[in-house]
């Protein structure tokens, strides 16, 4: 099934999306954190040969070579002999708990699956479970983005009153967080969000205020639910569901082709 939205003003982007059998909080293994939730490349090409080709190859060396050491980074690159319009501009997010050597390698498979799926594409950004790379050629370091770049929820549970007074619970204390990731819990429910560490605190919380009053509106009754903005995310499960069978997958902000799979597997648009 295919579902057409506009494009953000900076380029035109074609996302496929799987859907992933994980929980809310897998445990850190290379396969749980390697999980793919989403990926987008531009439509806009580069010239292979050229200084911009030259810097994709130079920010995606570095993502990955900063994430030895850190749990985020990002970088504006211009070679020499790059004009204005050959600079790149990327970044890299692990999730907040992963320790160095498992960003580290997130974002390492991160980029090769990147590169593979988005070739020769002048801009591109991949979400796993564990980590969060972009480049672009369009500035966006710094730059807020509430746009709603992926969303799922899971069954409805809309008898279940004790489990819900808890999911709005932990997703109210997870609205006051003011830190760039956080997780919080109520009996059986389960919450996190995360900012990218581009933003400023007060960008960081405005974010995630988007996002969890986007999650109660699309995921209400549900036993769980994702929602992914531009820069930040926020989600909630009741421990023993997973993102296996959910009831809807909502989609908005950009133009997507989406693909309904039950395993990982390697989808080429």
């Amino acid at each position: 099934m295919h579902a057409k939205f506009s494009s953000p003003p900076s380029i035109s982007v074609c996302f496929v999306l799987i859907l992933i059998n994980v929980s809310l909080f897998p445990r850190s293994s290379n396969s749980s954190l390697q999980s793919l939730i989403y990926v987008g490349c531009s439509q806009q090409r580069y010239i292979s040969g050229t200084p911009y080709e030259s810097n994709v190859n130079s920010i995606l060396a570095s993502l990955v070579n900063s994430a030895a050491s850190a749990n985020f980074n990002n970088f504006k690159i211009s070679l020499p002999g790059s004009t204005q319009t050959d600079v790149v501009y990327g970044l890299f997010q692990c999730r907040g708990d992963l320790p160095t050597s498992d960003c580290h390698q997130c974002v390492a498979d991160a980029v090769g699956r990147l590169g593979s799926l988005c070739g020769g594409a002048s801009g591109g950004a991949l979400q796993y479970e564990g980590c969060f790379v972009k480049y672009d050629n369009t500035p966006f370091l710094g730059v807020e983005d509430k746009s709603v770049v992926y969303s799922k929820c899971g069954p409805s549970i809309a008898g279940d009153t004790d489990v819900l007074t808890r999911k709005d619970a932990v997703l109210g204390y997870l609205t006051g967080a003011g830190q760039y990731f956080r997780v919080g819990g109520s009996g059986e429910v389960q919450g996190t969000t995360q900012c990218v560490q581009d933003l400023t605190t007060g960008e960081c919380q405005d974010c995630l205020s988007e996002a969890i009053q986007r999650l109660k509106n699309v995921c209400g009754d549900s036993a769980w639910g994702h929602m992914y903005l531009g820069k930040c995310y926020a989600r909630y499960s009741e421990r023993g569901y997973t993102s296996r069978g959910g009831k809807k997958l909502r989609s908005h902000g950009w133009r997507f082709t989406v693909f309904f799979v039950f395993t990982v597997s390697w989808i080429f648009t």
